[in-house]
């Protein structure tokens, strides 16, 4: 079958296709974090295969009508909800988180498909427009093609649900790479798909590591690139597709985020707020705390409030009793590197308020750490993705703000404190793409954008905005016959 043919807006030269390289099956094994044992085993998948699959389920499930596809969309929402608590256990055991949180992520996950129908509505609806000579003018939208979408781990089914949710709804089908480290979250999201009978090629799997990944980016038939990671991964893809600008690309990239603090009556709230934005999920959140700033006039009284609220944490495997407020970290690699980090920022001028722990040095549970950054000279400005908080203390607001829009990236600030004018100021001049007053940096409402600025995204927002980038507005002129006369610059008979 020639898809290209058949779809002439999609068609690409033929001297790319021979660019592409088919990527080797390799064996696949996940572990659970917080045993050791293993979970999941299977194969890294074919990647010239999955997209000829999905070009040839392309163009039929574009041409679903719209209350069409949400129906399979509303199919697929009671399939998961049928299977809410294995998938919730599966999550927890896969991910090492606790198992209320997991079951918070498979609700999250089922929420998703009424407020990407109303997004759809709201984004890209259809439009009349005004138009000469009777005729008729139009905005609609189209949907691009074939959508990779690039999962991550520490929200395996929720994160890239938000972009799959919104791609199908408009018309597109998707490739989904789950994250090497979570494929059998994965493997079962799609499988609910599938049991709400989407055709296979319309929502496939696809696992494999960065070489597939690679694979999918680079490939001459696949439409847009919708992915979720670290921002080193994010700025690899947006040079790779710098010279492709007809695929769409959406980056969500994660955050050294800020959360200031003012004067505030209301200390231990503000020491809730700061545990529950720095270690919810065990640090591993794209909007988590990792840089608490504080006023000089309250550093005294909030230090040891985060302090002692931090130290009564409950930390241990997803379905202990009591239940745990975190668990591990996603592997041992990621729990010695923050090991690692947190003695080299001590070993550069950070003074240790809680130090980090780990219990078994074959399991990657780490104790939430704290650490004084204010005497760290050119402090480093990266993501550590992790339970570890950094304190700077500055003398005034003004200050505070200058350290907080110290850094490249830009998704999430929050200030706690402060009077009304004070947040204003804050919103004006904080370079980001979430900011709150009173309220933690994460937890953001899938009912509103989501997405940051400079190292955090590429001006592509997810979550009520992800309609915006999965189809693309058309204007039309129409008339039923054609009706045209040219009144300037014809020569007489």
């Amino acid at each position: 079958m020639d898809v290209a043919r058949r779809t002439p807006h999609l068609r690409r030269t033929s001297r790319r296709k021979q660019e592409y390289h088919t990527v080797m099956a390799t064996d696949l094994v996940s572990t659970e974090p917080a045993t050791g044992k293993e979970i999941w085993r299977g194969k890294s998948g074919n990647v010239d295969a999955t997209i000829e699959r999905a070009r040839k389920a392309m163009r039929d499930w574009a041409r679903e009508p719209l209350a069409r596809r949400i129906e399979f969309m509303r199919r697929f929402a009671n399939e998961v909800r049928k299977h809410a608590e294995p998938f919730a256990e599966l999550i927890a055991r896969e991910t090492g988180k606790p198992l209320w949180e997991a079951r918070t992520e498979v609700e999250v996950v089922i929420g998703k498909v009424e407020i990407s129908v109303t997004a759809y509505a709201e984004r890209t609806g259809q439009k009349k427009l005004n138009s000469a000579l009777q005729g008729t003018a139009a905005l609609r939208h189209k949907p691009h093609g074939v959508m990779a979408v690039l999962g991550p781990y520490n929200f395996p089914a929720h994160l890239p649900n938000g972009h799959i949710i919104p791609a199908l709804i408009a018309g597109n089908v998707v490739i989904f790479k789950p994250s090497e480290k979570t494929p059998a979250v994965g493997e079962f999201l799609t499988r609910c798909f599938h049991e709400a009978k989407l055709p296979e090629g319309v929502i496939q799997c696809i696992h494999g590591g960065v070489e597939v990944g690679q694979a999918l980016v680079e490939h001459w038939m696949v439409d847009g690139v919708l992915f979720t990671g670290s921002a080193r991964a994010g700025i690899a893809i947006n040079r790779k597709l710098a010279s492709d600008p007809g695929k769409i690309v959406a980056l969500e990239m994660g955050g050294n985020n800020p959360i200031v603090m003012l004067d505030t009556p209301k200390i231990e709230d503000a020491a809730a707020t700061i545990v529950q934005s720095a270690f919810t999920t065990a640090g591993q959140r794209c909007t988590a705390a990792r840089r608490l700033i504080v006023v000089d006039s309250v550093f005294d009284q909030i230090v040891p409030a985060v302090k002692a609220l931090t130290e009564k944490l409950i930390v241990d495997e997803p379905f202990a009793d009591p239940q745990p407020f975190m668990g591990c970290v996603i592997d041992n690699s990621t729990a010695d590197l923050l090991s690692e980090s947190f003695v080299a920022l001590m070993s550069r001028g950070g003074s240790p308020i809680m130090h980090m722990k780990r219990r078994d040095e074959n399991l990657p549970f780490l104790s939430p750490a704290i650490l004084d950054a204010t005497d760290i000279h050119e402090r480093p400005d990266i993501e550590l993705f992790g339970p570890l908080l950094q304190v700077i203390r500055v003398a005034d607001f003004d200050a505070a703000i200058y350290e907080a829009n110290a850094t490249r990236y830009g998704l999430s600030a929050s200030l706690i404190g402060g009077k009304p004018q004070d947040f204003e100021m804050f919103w004006n001049e904080i370079r980001a793409g979430i900011v709150n007053w009173n309220r933690p940096t994460n937890g953001a409402s899938s009912s509103a954008p989501f997405g940051g600025v400079g190292l955090s995204g590429n001006h592509r927002p997810a979550a009520f905005y992800a309609a915006d980038y999965c189809a693309y507005p058309v204007a039309s002129n129409e008339m039923e016959q054609p009706r045209a006369s040219i009144g300037v610059g014809i020569k007489g008979s």
